[in-house]
């Protein structure tokens, strides 16, 4: 019962956007959470920005297209957690389209952007009773930064935007500005 009164004050705390304050305590779960999304998103931003710095957006769309889904298979099998990326737009709709609990939090986490809140600090977490039994899950939201416009911002090279309809033909995500919440980061891990 303690740990069911813990979680949910977790989740009211994450709600409200002080996850990632470094003052709020948070049980285990929400640490090696945030542990997770941070090793997953440090190793792909830096294939990213290497790409980038190589071939420019196109070879980054290779690595977003076949790194991205292989470096979470690698980061979730040696952490234990199930990792993924979501969006309300997504390029990749077989991979990165929402299920039903993610899309109830991407248009939370719209709603409190809306409100004024920092993409940065933008979370939540919850136990949720799966047909596998309880499990943890977690989402980050995902700020456009810089580094994402080439690919997702208004103004898309052409030749660029050719490479991503040809490895996505329905994307959906372009059309973002700097600070904009692009989608999030979504772990879990059964309890």
């Amino acid at each position: 019962m303690k740990n069911l009164i813990r979680l949910t004050a977790v989740s009211a705390v994450l709600s409200a956007g002080l996850a990632w304050a470094d003052e709020v305590p948070t049980n285990p779960n929400v640490n090696e959470a945030k542990e997770v999304i941070k090793t997953f998103s440090m190793q792909l931003k830096g294939e990213l920005k290497h790409a980038l710095e190589e071939g420019g957006p196109l070879k980054a769309i290779a690595v977003c297209k076949e790194r991205a889904p292989a470096i979470a298979t690698e980061v979730g099998a040696k952490m234990g957690w199930q990792i993924g990326r979501t969006t309300l737009k997504p390029r990749n709709a077989e991979l990165n389209t929402p299920d039903a609990w993610e899309q109830k939090v991407l248009e939370d986490f719209a709603k409190r952007k809306a409100a004024g809140e920092d993409v940065q600090t933008i979370a939540f977490g919850e136990v949720v009773e799966t047909e596998a039994g309880k499990t943890f899950r977690f989402m980050k939201a995902i700020p456009t930064v810089e580094l994402c416009l080439a690919c997702h911002g208004t103004q898309v090279a052409p030749e660029v935007a050719k490479a991503i309809d040809e490895s996505y033909p329905q994307d959906q995500a372009r059309g973002y500005s700097e600070g904009d919440l692009r989608g999030a980061f979504s772990v879990s891990k059964p309890l």
